[in-house]
């Protein structure tokens, strides 16, 4: 056990030296330039009265569900949720999960087996990663965003096989291929699997619905703890989907079901983005906004996220500690979350930013570069 300890310590030890040591710390006063509330529902007064006058009309909804989902956990509320997401995006079934991680881990721990191949973006999410150490199944990568490279490795396979992309990256703020993605994928026949988290929200309801491709996905994954300021995740799927992964998902099976709260939220946030569509317009004026400052980034265009590459973790922690002076938020991801030399500033930018903080964020990171 001491010699294990020991291990451990010199893990953290080395980590402390590269100042990359993880540590939780308390949230953060300034100016917001690093969470994931692109449109400001989170913070939106309006919206958290909403949620009050549910929470006062019907007080039960904060108590906890006594159990998974599958024992005395499936309240009324999680299904007429699950009905109203799928006629949302007009989609045959919708499954709800606590978090878009136990979303992305039900289903490729699930839905392949071990004689099947998943073929991922070398640039996709850890969740993907974790379920299919999971499954012990066979796992290959692709260049990030690299079509032609996707249809090589295809080419290869024999058997059943299954793609798994992100429509938005969360780390370069880049966008997918994905019509080009899912007409190769649909040649070969694998199943496509997009992970809308980042998407959702920002783009309408994903881009899997803005380009019409649901014919050609096996399965969206929409998260809600994102633009729609709230929590969990949903599958987009078929019924024969959505009742394999009731019966064969662990991460389903065996989870607490989240408190009705959660799901009432989900529903209010749907229907408070219907009714508030301009705030993604001015979401996308503020990153015009940045984009003409004419810092290089490998982002694009019309991204909330907009990754500014560093290429040493001491000078990025340099500029993250300079920002952090004026007041301004922003999250620094070091190698080896990302590759050594790769090493970024991660910018995200919301409705509610102003353009004088724009522009004193910008300043600093123009001068520092």
């Amino acid at each position: 056990m001491l010699n294990h300890l020991h291990y451990f310590q010199e893990a953290l030890d080395k980590r402390k030296a590269d100042q990359t040591l993880r540590i939780l710390k308390p949230k953060s006063e300034g100016i917001d330039f690093y969470s994931n509330d692109y449109l400001g529902f989170a913070r939106n007064k309006e919206l958290q009265n909403l949620l009050l006058k549910q929470i006062n009309d019907h007080p039960h909804l904060l108590s906890g569900s006594t159990g998974s989902r599958l024992i005395s956990g499936n309240s009324k509320e999680v299904v007429e949720t699950e009905n109203f997401i799928s006629k949302e995006h007009q989609n045959e079934s919708a499954l709800l999960f606590s978090s878009g991680y136990n979303a992305n881990l039900a289903l490729f721990s699930a839905l392949p087996n071990r004689h099947d191949t998943i073929i991922v973006d070398e640039k996709i999410h850890r969740s993907v990663h974790d379920a299919c150490k999971m499954l012990h199944v066979k796992k290959l990568k692709f260049k990030h965003n690299d079509v032609g490279d996707l249809e090589k490795i295809l080419k290869r396979q024999n058997g059943n096989c299954y793609v798994a992309i992100e429509s938005l990256y969360s780390m370069g703020g880049d966008l997918a291929p994905i019509r080009e993605i899912a007409e190769i994928a649909k040649k070969y026949n694998a199943f496509l699997i997009v992970d809308e988290a980042h998407a959702f929200g920002v783009f309408g309801y994903g881009l899997v619905e803005k380009y019409q491709l649901k014919t050609m996905v096996l399965a969206t994954v929409i998260t809600y703890g994102k633009a729609l300021g709230s929590h969990g995740a949903a599958i987009l799927c078929d019924e024969v989907i959505k009742s394999y992964l009731v019966n064969f998902a662990s991460p389903f099976i065996y989870t607490t079901a989240a408190q009705d709260i959660q799901w009432r939220s989900i529903k209010t946030g749907y229907e408070f983005l219907k009714i508030n569509s301009n705030l993604s317009s001015g979401l996308q004026q503020n990153i015009k906004t940045f984009r003409q400052q004419d810092i290089k980034t490998p982002s694009s265009e019309n991204s909330p996220i907009q990754a500014v590459l560093i290429s040493d973790n001491y000078r990025l922690k340099d500029l993250q500690e300079t920002l952090l002076c004026e007041e301004f938020l922003t999250y620094a991801v070091f190698s080896p979350t990302v590759k050594e030399g790769t090493e970024r500033l991660r910018i995200c930018l919301h409705s509610f930013n102003t353009e004088e903080e724009i522009m004193g964020l910008t300043k600093i990171i123009k001068d520092f570069i």
